[in-house]
């Protein structure tokens, strides 16, 4: 049931990247909606289409959107629904954004502080045509088949990917954990658009993601994907991911434990393990074998 509610959402996605997709190819003038956060038209026009299409289709649901949609939050489903993720990357014409739908149950008597359950999701990259779905119980799939996260057992094999924040930079310490993993594992990639990270570590396209001060909507969708693919999402010393949590690990499962232990020494100011060197590298591979 998850899974097919996922896929309706997926006809709203869909639409909502076409008319995307056309504002991009027109080009658009953004603006500002905070000191350094951008918005445009189009992120306002995604959000109002895909508001009128989950009331059409379940008029019963909830919306938490990125740009100020906020409708029955008390009903027992609510969906965070961000329009365009990676709204930069759209105003400057690089081609890495998406729409992002995360579908939370919300039980009788669950406090405002409390999670719900992730049900479904859906991640919508227009211009590469690929629609990521998942429900829960039923598994992730992509363009309808079945994804799993790589099998990749060691941080140094692992492609991993992360973000920095629009704002307060200077006081964001993630330039630090960056410089670590960038040497530790064999590639960390900065693309800007947290969902499809998400989305990509549910297919094994990377190891793993990892950022600070995300907000739900850029979530929900990706961090039930991840799971249902079988990997894992956690905050950074392995406890329990929450909507609110300042900070998300998501991994392929299998190189969680070598991450933790890098932001687990990094946060107590302990000396990290040297960096291996091309031979360490090599004998650690084949006694992984």
């Amino acid at each position: 049931m998850s899974l097919e509610v996922a896929q309706k959402a997926a006809e709203i996605a869909k639409e909502a990247g076409a008319l995307l997709r056309s504002y991009y190819e027109t080009g658009i003038a953004a603006e500002y909606k905070g000191d350094v956060d951008l918005v445009t038209v189009a992120d306002r026009a995604s959000e109002k289409l895909i508001g009128e299409r989950l009331r059409q289709v379940f008029p019963d649901h909830g919306i938490y959107g990125e740009e100020g949609t906020r409708q029955a939050l008390e009903a027992e489903f609510r969906w965070y629904v961000d329009p365009l993720d990676g709204t930069t990357n759209f105003a400057h014409g690089f081609p890495y954004f998406c729409v992002s739908m995360g579908l939370e149950r919300r039980a009788p008597g669950l406090k405002p502080e409390e999670d719900g359950e992730l049900v479904a999701g859906v991640i919508y990259e227009p211009l590469r045509d690929e629609c990521f779905v998942t429900g829960k119980g039923e598994g992730a799939w992509l363009n309808g088949r079945r994804i799993s996260v790589s099998k990749t057992g060691l941080l140094q094999e692992s492609l991993v990917a992360t973000g920095f924040p629009s704002h307060k930079r200077h006081e964001n310490p993630n330039i630090h954990f960056y410089h670590q993993l960038t040497l530790r594992s064999h590639g960390v990639r900065r693309a800007g658009a947290a969902a499809i990270d998400l989305a990509y570590t549910a297919c094994g396209r990377l190891e793993a993601f990892w950022e600070f001060n995300l907000n739900p909507w850029d979530t929900a969708a990706g961090v039930l994907m991840v799971r249902e693919a079988g990997g894992t999402v956690t905050g950074f010393d392995g406890s329990p991911f929450k909507l609110d949590s300042r900070e998300v690990l998501a991994t392929n499962g299998r190189i969680s434990a070598e991450m933790q232990a890098v932001f687990t020494d990094m946060f107590a100011g302990r000396d990290l393990e040297p960096i291996p060197t091309p031979a360490e590298f090599r004998e650690r591979r084949e006694a992984a074998k």
